[in-house]
């Protein structure tokens, strides 16, 4: 038997260059009980918490492998709601970092998210045209509700109406709905295009809807006296409230209302367009706008006094839109908004986070009592990140730097810290490389200019004009004193490391800096888009245009061999470290292996879903990375011709990848405008194993039931919840607990405990079911209880009543099950008379189990309260319960800005 290659395992270390990504919003979130400074925004499938004031990122939360499309702050600032676009909802604890609870509410992504007002229910809309209901608390969904025939474009609660969800949809409908008998009981179709976001402001005291026109839609909501005007609707008579417009806010920005924003209070509305610009609107309260009414009818009798020929309506002495609403001044931004959040504070200072599509989040407050207070910009996150996608990355020598090249700039990173060290703006980037020394970078742009970069001053030194186009590809010499570049103007060139006298420095100064000198030119027919050499300083290969690879001698660029098999252009390349084997990843989707000998295919690999990218050898070994277009990055072995691992990747395309020099190391650039950096650990892989945990996630992926998750007998019901893995997984154990638990009843001998029940530390058959089903996720239970047969129902229910008796502890969970039990299947239970006498038992003994735990849990509320107000009467006037700390905070407070009011007053004199 021969030895077998040992493999060492790839794990992800980091992501960086992300700021904020470009799908989904931002919102204000409290740390440390500090408003106003801290932001959570996505990135890919991250996401982040930053102390905007510092430019430090201070929390990263993270699930699988889903890019986030949502993110909604919960009233009381510990939570935070995240939607992903795979339809699940997780909300995470800000200050432990972990998942409390998760929802898989929709099919596809989440589109919108907000919380009622206490934050006890979370109503969220999706692309899949559905909102659903959820309670936290019982961290199950509620009620799902159908009617939109398009995506969900927001989706809020009601204050005053606490059983009240509005939503708005591209179907140009405003739907009310009532989420107890979960029915739609008003529609507003007003709006003639897509209507794309709606917010209560002052109290639900209005509705504003943004829509594809430059104007905003202002309804009035007033209570339903219970008198039937003439002439209204039934529907409209059995609403608890009426909702008519009075009028619309014409804004002064271009396109269609993309978002639509109302601070926490309800007080400031703001709406931006496809321009770069923020309006903000100011609505007063009721006695503002009554005093605003009166002065305003006061010049309207002076005038009238003043012109006796003039009158006034009566329309002009009631409240209008201008006694209402106040505009603000509005927020010129630099670049295109992507989303933004509103903040108010005690002093009236409103804070607007904004987030761009460049990948930049920018803070600007403004002053809402002073009269003439002009927005401006306090805070900005722009170095942590590139503007645009990254399209090269390079290793320094020593494996401590990254270098990252985009469509505008370079950045210089450090690889353990993941933070940036230096920004040079270049142009667009297509290719980089570092000088020997790791004090100079080369940058190849797409101009075909070849620049000299000192990253210890940050400045471009030089720029050469080497190519008449793209400079698709820069590689060193292996005798590491120059280095060769290709082009799409179809040529090779190759260059020399010198040393010159700086043009720029003083007189009598002998200061040098590098240069390049051009030595040679290989003319070809076809563009060049890689070049590579061998460490033997033998042969240069030379990717081209039309699909092949051409291999020449080094030292006098005569023809060698010609590499040709690949059906589409070959993007990428490397030589192994001892010059035998060229490996070549191509746009057809395939990594073909050649010997250098005489130019045959070892093997070819079918080895992404899209174009190959990126290639590159790990030093000193045969094994090689490759990432694609699929977002990929796999390792592969070219003696064996075996994938090693997939490793995680970007969230869609992969533009290249870089190997350290020490082999330790990868980092990869995407679409997503991640930087990923993966470190080889300690840890042998086995490839049986790999192969096999790769086909379990790939049938996991898939459901064996179905995505349907309809009853044969409720053709209409619409459970808040979808099936999902967990939920099949949950119903194979209850399944599997009620078979072991049949088996060991009717054995005789009860010492010997079955290995699945000792595995849930059961020593009985009650405890073993309670065991499965309190360990079934929340939001999984319905769809796990809906996909068991009714033979195994049946069984379920009379296990019950023992159950019952036996663990009072656990009926909150029994009564879930009973019930939903009895909802789904009520028909063939009530049908069945076996179960008669059963169901008889379990209502009475469930009523009284109920009663039980609800006077318990009134006696302990009760008596905690006593033993409140006799430790508050005892330790004379200390509040037992309180943050002992508010008090000690507010009088600091005080005592601070009594220090700032005396240095203002304080003079200096000599």
């Amino acid at each position: 038997m021969g030895l077998t290659k040992q493999y060492l395992a790839f794990q992800p270390v980091a992501s960086f260059n992300l700021i904020a990504s470009g799908r989904a919003n931002v919102s204000f979130v409290t740390v440390g009980g500090v408003d106003g400074r801290f932001v959570a925004v996505a990135a890919a499938e991250k996401v982040l918490v930053w102390n905007t004031r510092l430019g430090e990122k201070v929390l990263e939360l993270t699930r699988d492998k889903q890019e986030v499309s949502y993110v909604r702050a919960s009233p009381d600032g510990k939570h935070l709601a995240v939607g992903y676009t795979d339809g699940v909802i997780e909300v995470f604890e800000l200050e432990s970092r972990k998942s409390v609870c998760t929802f898989a509410a929709h099919r596809s992504a989440i589109s919108a998210m907000n919380y009622d007002l206490i934050g006890m229910k979370l109503v969220s809309g999706g692309l899949d045209n559905d909102v659903v209901v959820s309670d936290v608390v019982a961290q199950a969904g509620k009620c799902r509700l159908v009617g939109h025939n398009a995506p969900i474009t927001e989706a809020c609660f009601m204050q005053r109406y606490h059983d009240v969800v509005i939503s708005c949809s591209k179907d140009t409908q405003i739907k009310f709905w009532n989420i107890e008998t979960q029915s739609c009981f008003k529609t507003i179709v007003d709006h003639r295009t897509e209507v794309w976001g709606v917010v209560l402001m002052r109290n639900d005291d209005f509705l504003v809807a943004g829509s594809n026109d430059s104007q905003l839609s202002v309804y009035k909501i007033v209570e339903n006296s219970g008198q039937e005007a003439v002439g209204e609707l039934e529907s409209e008579s059995s609403s608890p409230f009426r909702c008519s417009q009075i009028g619309n806010i014409q804004r002064s920005g271009f396109g269609r209302t993309i978002n639509l924003i109302a601070e926490g209070g309800g007080q400031i509305l703001g709406c931006h367009g496809t321009d770069r610009k923020i309006e903000l609107f100011y609505f007063y309260s009721v006695d503002e706008a009554l005093a605003r009414l009166t002065k305003r009818l006061k010049k309207l009798d002076t005038k009238a006094k003043n012109d006796q020929a003039a009158s006034s309506s009566s329309a002009d002495r009631q409240l209008s839109l201008t006694d209402e609403i106040k505009r603000l001044p509005a927020i010129a931004v630099p670049e295109k908004i992507k989303s933004f959040d509103l903040l108010l504070g005690s002093r009236d200072e409103l804070r607007v986070c904004v987030t761009y599509v460049k990948n930049i989040v920018q803070m600007y407050t403004l002053n809402v009592a002073e009269k003439h207070a002009e927005p401006k910009a306090i805070h900005t996150l722009r170095q942590q990140g590139h503007p645009t996608e990254v399209r090269a990355v390079g290793f320094s020598s020593d494996n401590l730097a990254v270098a990252s090249g985009s469509g505008e700039s370079l950045k210089l990173w450090n690889r353990a810290t993941q933070s940036c060290l230096r920004t040079v703006e270049t142009g667009y980037v297509v290719s980089c490389c570092f000088v020997p020394g790791d004090r100079h970078v080369l940058v190849g742009l797409k101009t075909g200019q070849l620049l000299i970069v000192d990253i210890v001053i940050g400045e471009v030194i030089e720029r050469i004009e080497a190519h008449a186009k793209e400079l698709w590809s820069i590689v060193l010499t292996p005798d590491q004193r120059g280095c060769v570049t290709g082009g799409g103007d179809t040529t090779v060139k190759f260059w020399n490391f010198e040393l010159i006298a700086d043009p720029n420095r003083e007189e009598g100064s002998e200061v040098k800096v590098l240069s390049l000198l051009h030595k040679n030119v290989l003319k070809l027919e076809e563009t060049v888009l890689s070049v590579r050499l061998s460490r033997n300083s033998k042969y240069i290969a030379v990717a081209l245009l039309d699909s092949t690879v051409k291999i020449f001698f080094l030292d006098t660029l005569k023809f060698y061999l010609s590499l040709y098999g690949h059906k589409l252009p070959v993007l990428c390349m490397d030589i192994s470290y001892d010059s035998t084997i060229i490996v070549t990843g191509s746009a057809d989707r395939s990594i073909k292996i050649w010997g250098m000998d005489f130019g045959d295919c070892h093997r070819s690999l079918v080895a992404h879903d899209n174009s190959v990218m990126g290639l590159q050898f790990i030093p000193k070994t045969h094994l090689f990375f490759s990432c694609g277009k699929d977002g990929r990055l796999k390792q592969w072995d070219a003696d064996s011709f075996e994938k090693i691992i997939t490793l995680p990747g970007h969230v869609g395309e992969a533009h290249g990848l870089a190997v350290s020099p020490n082999g330790k190391f990868v980092v990869s650039c995407g679409s997503d405008r991640t930087l990923r950096l993966f470190e080889r650990t300690d840890e042998p892989l086995v490839l049986q194993d790999v192969q096999e945990e790769e086909r379990e996630e790939l049938e996991n992926n898939t459901l064996a039931t179905g995505d349907d998750s309809a009853v044969p007998g409720l053709p209409g019901l619409k459970l808040p919840s979808k099936k999902t893995i967990g939920s099949e997984k949950a119903a194979e154990n209850i399944l599997e607990c009620l078979e072991v638990s049949k088996a060991f009843e009717q054995e005789d001998n009860k010492s010997i405990i079955p290995p699945l029940m000792f595995a849930y530390e059961a020593t009985n058959t009650d405890d073993f079911l309670l065991s499965v089903l309190t360990r079934i996720r929340a939001s999984d239970l319905e769809e796990a209880l809906l996909l068991l047969p009714f033979s195994s129902v049946c069984e379920l229910l009379e296990r019950i009543p023992k159950l019952t008796q036996t663990r009072q502890d656990q009926t909150e969970i029994i009564c879930k099950v009973v019930l939903f039990l009895f909802r789904i299947h009520q028909k063939p239970i009530v049908a069945n008379q076996t179960l008669l006498p059963v169901i008889q038992d379990l209502i009475g003994k469930l009523q009284r189990a109920v009663h039980e735990l609800r006077d318990m849990i009134g006696v302990n509320h009760h008596g905690m309260q006593m033993l409140q107000r006799e430790a508050e009467a005892n330790q004379g006037g200390v509040d037992l319960f309180r943050d002992a700390t508010k008090s000690r905070r507010l009088k600091n407070q005080r005592r601070k800005r009594k220090e700032l009011a005396k240095r203002t007053f304080v003079q200096i004199s000599t």
